[in-house]
């Protein structure tokens, strides 16, 4: 089965979760991702019509940055350290793992001297585990208060990643949370602007991810093998 006719499914469910939730279908990006696979499978994911593509380490995705370039979107999905600011600045559009103060900081001194603009998510722990990347969800309106520090950063929502767990029911609890996170940052008026986007949900659960408010969601393996 090829990428194009696995995708033509994933759409139908995408359809189906927002019929389910009130929502649109066009309201919904989807990130291919595409670590660990190959430009082939990146050129296959762009001819599917699927422009935004996530990676998560520049020495891996740095051959197919080169081939594509601004024919994709580039998202950066990983946990990024502030020493590989560098690598990364100018060549993602989004950053999807901004969880520290020290990484903002980075990031904005980057972006100032290239003359810059960032989108970035901050990242939220929601459901605790200590093995997942993110600030805890008590640390993000004090965080969000302090964007106005980093001028060359936009914040362009908030992102999660749920337990794994055979059951995407036992993600919704999470992926509500975050959704909650968001409407009080914007019912308080923390930022200049409102931030609509929700980073959440992967090929495990986001159909349930798109029921609680998702608006990008990051695809790799149901993509790739299905």
């Amino acid at each position: 089965m090829t990428l194009e006719s696995r995708l033509e499914g994933i759409r139908a469910r995408i359809e189906a979760a927002c019929r389910r939730s009130g929502r649109k279908p066009e309201d919904i990006t989807i990130i291919a991702v595409t670590k660990y696979t190959t430009l082939e499978v990146a050129e296959e994911a762009l001819a599917a019509g699927l422009t935004h593509i996530g990676e998560n380490r520049w020495q891996d995705v740095k051959p197919k940055w080169e081939a594509i370039g601004d024919r994709a979107v580039w998202h950066f999905i990983g946990s990024l350290q502030t020493n590989k600011v560098k690598d990364v600045i100018g060549k993602f559009d989004y950053i999807h793992s901004v969880d520290r103060l020290a990484l903002a900081e980075e990031l904005e001194k980057k972006a100032a001297a290239r003359e810059l603009s960032v989108n970035v998510f901050l990242q939220v722990n929601v459901s605790g585990e200590e093995s997942k990347h993110g600030m805890e969800p008590e640390e993000l309106e004090e965080f969000v208060g302090r964007m106005g520090e980093f001028p060359h950063l936009r914040m362009a929502g908030l992102m999660t990643m749920a337990p794994y767990d055979a059951d995407s029911e036992a993600a919704r609890p999470v992926f509500r949370k975050l959704r909650e996170l968001r409407d009080g940052i914007n019912a308080k008026g923390l930022l200049p602007y409102e931030i609509k986007d929700l980073s959440m949900g992967m090929s495990g659960d986001f159909e349930t991810a798109i029921e609680e408010g998702a608006t990008y969601i990051r695809l790799g393996t149901v993509l790739v093998s299905g």
